[in-house]
């Protein structure tokens, strides 16, 4: 077999490839054979019937396309390895000679990888919030897990916000009761914003046994988009009873036996998801940075397969299990439709440069990913799915996504040595020292958002 790379562009190449029919031998062999157990001829018994046999009866031709069908894969895959190419998605093949018994010859065009030149990337310099706890922060996060403990009781007065309400509701739309438009023993609490427009100033103020009407437009069911007159009955006021804070509210709430050590267990938990969250925005920033130093010439087959999928996804994915047409949704936002397809073309192509550069770092620092790694990913992965790691790691391995993950994992850890390399410091001018595990799981969650941001648009 001979092969000749000729580039067309820098992400386009084309394969020309000539194979002596004696190369051919095991896919001839292979097609007799496919073909001996399809076919019956009289005289002959079933996968025993001649060669010469077979062409007579069904044509050369037959088996040659057979044949072929069986070799062109091998074939593009030895070009492919001799000419060192990193091929993106599926070549376009054309056969352009196929002469009995002397020569296959054919050419196959292939986006592939392209090359890129990493500069030093010790040079940027980002800028990220800093570490801040007030007591203020402190106290809020101690009044939210306040609130977990608040109980409910029933009061004889009108109903304020924060109360919880329990309402019966009727829709009229044009005087007419919708026969999906009456809802009885409705529990809503006052000022969530939950139910619907214009209920909260309604019921404030109704004590039990009151009604109201008011109008609003529907947010679902048969009407929806619809303005509708609602009756709303109020049948019971309850308030809600926070727990005092003092020592025995935290003994109920924690393992801690004061308020002053619940407090101080606060302000460090806050300390450090403050500290991921400056980890996570020096990966953004770094990143951004990065990908300014980069010239990445765009595969425009592989960015339109990109937007093409992530439109899909959205469209009969995350829309079609909420209900929404694409057309709604972009309604909803506040777009158009070329609006909408400028965005998602946007992040496609940050996804695929992203992609491309990481994987040049990888194996310019030959990074490397170990079990425990990937384990780590692979449990971080199945929580954020909602499956069991078991689950998760059977459906990895049957789809054959242990490779993904891989990379997923190895782009993580060069986007760190990047943000390592670089200089962070925050607003007040303080260089930042991120921790290394918050530095590795940050990075390894933008790049994940970054290869996939156009999936939630």
């Amino acid at each position: 077999m001979k092969s000749a790379v000729e580039t067309l562009n820098p992400t386009r190449v084309r394969l020309t490839v000539e194979v002596p029919f004696e190369e051919l031998k095991a896919s001839l062999d292979a097609a007799y054979k496919k073909i001996n157990s399809q076919v019956t001829v009289p005289g002959f018994r079933k996968g025993k019937i001649p060669a010469r046999v077979i062409d007579q009866r069904f044509g050369r031709g037959a088996v040659l396309e057979e044949a072929v069908n069986d070799a062109l894969p091998k074939f593009y895959t030895e070009a492919v390895n001799e000419g060192e190419l990193n091929p993106l998605g599926q070549p376009d093949v054309d056969i352009t000679e196929l002469k009995d018994g002397e020569l296959l010859a054919f050419t196959a065009e292939v986006d592939v990888r392209p090359a890129l030149e990493i500069p030093d990337y010790a040079g940027i310099e980002v800028t990220v919030d800093p570490v801040v706890v007030t007591d203020e922060d402190v106290e809020k996060s101690v009044e939210q897990l306040r609130e977990r403990f608040a109980t409910t009781a029933p009061v004889e007065r009108a109903a304020a916000e924060g109360d919880i309400v329990t309402v019966d509701l009727e829709a009229k739309v044009e005087g007419e009761v919708l026969e999906d438009g009456v809802a009885n023993d409705v529990d809503y609490t006052i000022g969530s914003g939950q139910l619907l427009d214009g209920i909260d100033e309604a019921v404030t103020g109704l004590e039990a046994g009151a009604s109201a009407t008011f109008t609003s437009q529907l947010k679902g069911g048969s009407a929806e988009g619809k303005d509708a007159e609602i009756s709303v009955t109020v049948k019971a006021v309850k308030a809600r009873e926070l727990p005092a804070l003092d020592d025995e509210f935290a003994q109920l709430a924690s393992e801690f036996d004061t308020l002053e050590e619940l407090k101080a267990d606060s302000r460090q938990r806050l300390e450090r998801m403050k500290k991921f969250d400056q980890a996570t925005q020096a990966q953004e920033k770094v990143l951004e940075e990065l990908i300014k130093l980069v010239e990445v010439p765009m595969p425009e087959k592989l960015l339109q397969d990109e937007v093409n999928t992530r439109k899909h996804n959205l469209e009969h994915h995350q829309l079609g299990q909420i209900g929404l047409t694409l057309d709604k949704y972009l309604e909803m936002q506040g777009k158009t439709a070329e609006e909408f397809e400028a965005e998602l073309k946007e992040q496609a192509e940050k996804g695929i440069k992203t992609q491309f550069i990481l994987d040049e770092i990888v194996n310019k620092e030959k990074v490397s990913v170990g079990q425990d790694e990937l384990t780590e990913h692979l449990m971080r992965r199945a929580q954020s799915s909602g499956m069991a790691p078991d689950q998760f790691a059977q459906a990895v391995v049957e789809q054959g996504q242990v490779p993904m993950l891989v990379g997923e994992v190895a782009r993580g850890k060069a986007l760190a040595t990047v943000v390592e390399a670089a200089t962070v410091k925050d607003t007040d001018g303080n260089v930042v020292d991120l921790d290394e595990e918050d530095e590795t799981e940050a990075a390894g969650e933008t790049v994940e958002a970054a290869e996939a941001a156009a999936e939630e648009k």
